[in-house]
C-alpha cells in the first residue's frame, strides 16, 4: 500500500501533463491561442429573432469561427460579457453620411450606436456626376465620374463602418437633364438606364429615389417603371421615399405596388409614415396593402425611424413649379413680386399631388425647427418670424419664409414635427418593416459638431433598444435586433453580414440591456446613446469599454452583379 501511494501521485502527474498537452513538442501548441477574439458568458441574440442564450462567439481574422453555448479553445484576447447582449452589427438601411465619411471616418455617432454598416446613396448619390465638385473649406469632392470612384476614395481615406450605396434618382436624372423639367426623350432615357446599369456594375445595390422634389418628383411611375427594369436585371433593390407622406399616402404607397409588380423588383419603402394631421391613424390601412400585396407574391417592405419628426428642408414648401432652372432660379422667383402672390397661394392651398410640409402640419410655424448651420440655428420658425417682423406692419409670415430662403442662399435644413406615435409604432411593429435612422455620422466634437441635427443621427437603434424594448414592451428584443441585422442585410441580398453565425463577417455589438438608451435630443442633439459597450468591425474593435480606438477597419462593399450576356 505504502507503495502504492508513492508511486500515485507520480502516475497523476504523467496523465495531468498528457492530458492538458504538457508533452515533447506540445507546450508551444498549448500556449498559442487558437483564435483572435473569444467572446465569452454573453447573451447571444444572433439576427434570426429565435430566442437568446447563454454562449460565446470566437473570432478568426476578420470572420466570426463559432457561435456555441461554450467555445473550446482561447482567445488573443478575451472578453467577458456576462450580463451584456451580444448581437450583429446594425445596419442603417437608410443613411445620408456620403460626404461626412470622408471628412471623418470614425463615423462617431453611428459606431456608438452600435451600426457597423451604412446604405448610402437615397435619392441622391456620391455618383455617377459628368462634372465632379467640391463643396465646403475642407475641398473634399462630394461627387465622383462614377460610384466605384467613390468607393475607391472612402477606403483610401479610412472608415471605421462598413458601407454600401445606392444610385440615386436624382443623381441619375441631373446627369443626364441637368436643372431642366423637360420631358427626356428615349435616347435621354437610354442614356439613363446606362448609367444605373454601370452603377450597378460599379457595385450599388439598387436604385434609390426620392420622388417628393424635383428633380425626382419628374419621374413618372412609367420612367421608374423602365429605369427599374434595369436594376432587377442585375437582381437590385428600388429603395424609394415616396412621392408624397400625406394627403396622397395610400397612393404613394399603391404606386411602390405597382412599381414593384411591373418591373419585378423588390421595394422597399422610406421612413414610412402619415405625415399630415389630415391623415393620422390611416397606419392600418398602409399596412393591409403591403400585407395584401406580399400575399400576392409582390416582394413590398419598409423601414422607420422610431421618432416622431422628420427633417427636410424650408425649400421644399416652396411650390415644384418655382424649382425648374436649380436654386438659382428658385431665388430668383422668391424675390419677384409679380410671383410672390401665386407662390403663397400655391403654398396655403396646395397643389394635387405635391406634398406639401405646410399643410401637411397645419401652418403651425412651432412646429419647424431649424437645425442647419446657421444664424437661425436652434430656433422654432415662429420665433425667426416674430423676430424678422418685429418694427414691420401687417408682414405676411410667408414673406418672411422667402426672405429667409433668399438670405440663406436657398437652403434651410428644419425639422418638422410631422406624424404620430401611435402610427409610427404600429409600421414599426411589422414584421416586414425595418430600422433606419435617416440620419448622418456627425460627432460631439471637431468639424462635424455643426448644425443642430435631428437626434435621430446619434440615437435611433438604442433609442428602439431602450425605450421600444425595455422601457415600453412594443418590442422583443429578438424581434428588435433582428429589424436592425439580418433584415436589413436580407433586403439588400447580403449572405455574409447580419447574423451570428460561423463564416459571417465578424461585426459585433455587445450592449449593457439595463442601461442603453439614446440621449440625444432636438433642442440638444449632440450626445452620443450610452450602453454600447463594445463594437467590432470586420474582427477589429472600433469600441472598446465605451471609448472609440481610432480604428478603421470599415470597407465599402460593391455587390457582386450577375453575368451578363
Amino acid at each position: 500500500m505504502r507503495a502504492n501511494r508513492r508511486i500515485f501521485p507520480g502516475t497523476i502527474a504523467v496523465l495531468a501533463g498528457l492530458l492538458v498537452g504538457f508533452g515533447p513538442g506540445r507546450e508551444a501548441l498549448a500556449a498559442d491561442p487558437e483564435y483572435d477574439v473569444v467572446i465569452r458568458n454573453g447573451t447571444i441574440v444572433d439576427g434570426s429573432g429565435n430566442p437568446w442564450y447563454l454562449g460565446d462567439v470566437a473570432i478568426k481574422g476578420d470572420r466570426i469561427a463559432q457561435v456555441a453555448r461554450k467555445v473550446v479553445g482561447s482567445g488573443k484576447r478575451e472578453i467577458d460579457a456576462k450580463g451584456l447582449v451580444v448581437t450583429p452589427g446594425f445596419i442603417d438601411i437608410h443613411s445620408h453620411s456620403d460626404d461626412l465619411l470622408l471628412e471623418d471616418g470614425n463615423a462617431q455617432s453611428k459606431i456608438r450606436q452600435g451600426v457597423t454598416l451604412e446604405v448610402l446613396g437615397e435619392g441622391e448619390s456620391a455618383g455617377p456626376c459628368a462634372e465632379p465638385r467640391s463643396s465646403g473649406s475642407d475641398s473634399k469632392t462630394h461627387k465622383w465620374p462614377t460610384l466605384s470612384a467613390y468607393f475607391d476614395a472612402v477606403e483610401k481615406s479610412g472608415i471605421s463602418v462598413n458601407i454600401v450605396s445606392y444610385v440615386g434618382l436624382d443623381t441619375i436624372w441631373h446627369a443626364v437633364m441637368g436643372d431642366s423639367f423637360a420631358r427626356p426623350t428615349d435616347a435621354q432615357f437610354d442614356a439613363m438606364k446606362a448609367l444605373i446599369d454601370q452603377a450597378m456594375r460599379d457595385g450599388a445595390f439598387g436604385l434609390s429615389s426620392q420622388l417628393a422634389m424635383p428633380p425626382g418628383s419628374l419621374a413618372t411611375t412609367d420612367d421608374i417603371v423602365r429605369l427599374c427594369e434595369v436594376v432587377a436585371k442585375h437582381k437590385g433593390l428600388y429603395s424609394a421615399h415616396t412621392r408624397n407622406e400625406g394627403a396622397d399616402v395610400l397612393k404613394s404607397v399603391r404606386e411602390m405596388i405597382d412599381i414593384a409588380t411591373r418591373a419585378n423588383v423588390p421595394v422597399d419603402i422610406i421612413h414610412i409614415k402619415i405625415a399630415d394631421q389630415s391623415n393620422w391613424g390611416k397606419m392600418p390601412e398602409i399596412v393591409r396593402l403591403v400585407d395584401e400585396a406580399r400575399a400576392r407574391g409582390i416582394n413590398v417592405q419598409t423601414n422607420v425611424y422610431p421618432y416622431t419628426r422628420g427633417n427636410n428642408n424650408l425649400a421644399s414648401i416652396i411650390p415644384p413649379w418655382a424649382h425648374e432652372g436649380g436654386t438659382p432660379a428658385m431665388l430668383e422667383r422668391l424675390a419677384d413680386p409679380k410671383l410672390r402672390d401665386r407662390l403663397k397661394h400655391d403654398i396655403r392651398e396646395g397643389i394635387p399631388g405635391w406634398y406639401n410640409h405646410y399643410t401637411a402640419i397645419g401652418g403651425d410655424w412651432k412646429r419647424m425647427l431649424v437645425n442647419g448651420k446657421g444664424p437661425y440655428e436652434g430656433q422654432t420658425m415662429d420665433k425667426v418670424i416674430a423676430a424678422k417682423s418685429a418694427g414691420r406692419e401687417g408682414v405676411d409670415p410667408l414673406g418672411i419664409l422667402f426672405e429667409v430662403l433668399i438670405e440663406q442662399k436657398g437652403s434651410v435644413p428644419t425639422i418638422y414635427e410631422h406624424h404620430t406615435e401611435k402610427d409610427m409604432n404600429l409600421a414599426l411593429l411589422q414584421p416586414w418593416c425595418s430600422v433606419g435612422s435617416d440620419g448622418l455620422a456627425h460627432a460631439t466634437e471637431g468639424p462635424l459638431r455643426r448644425g443642430n441635427p435631428h437626434p435621430r443621427s446619434f440615437g435611433t437603434f438604442p433609442r428602439v433598444l431602450g425605450v421600444y424594448v425595455r422601457e415600453r414592451n412594443l418590442l422583443r428584443l429578438e424581434d428588435a435586433v433582428r429589424k436592425m441585422t439580418s433584415l436589413n442585410a436580407a433586403k439588400l441580398g447580403l449572405t455574409d453580414r447580419g447574423s451570428l453565425a460561423a463564416g459571417r463577417f465578424a461585426d459585433v455589438v455587445i450592449f449593457d440591456p439595463k442601461t442603453i438608451i439614446d440621449r440625444s435630443t432636438y433642442s440638444d442633439p449632440f450626445h452620443y446613446a450610452e450602453g454600447i459597450v463594445h463594437v467590432l468591425v470586420n474582427g477589429t474593435s472600433v469600441i472598446d469599454n465605451g471609448k472609440h480606438t481610432g480604428a478603421r477597419p470599415g470597407r465599402a462593399i460593391r455587390r457582386a452583379t450577375p453575368a451578363q450576356p
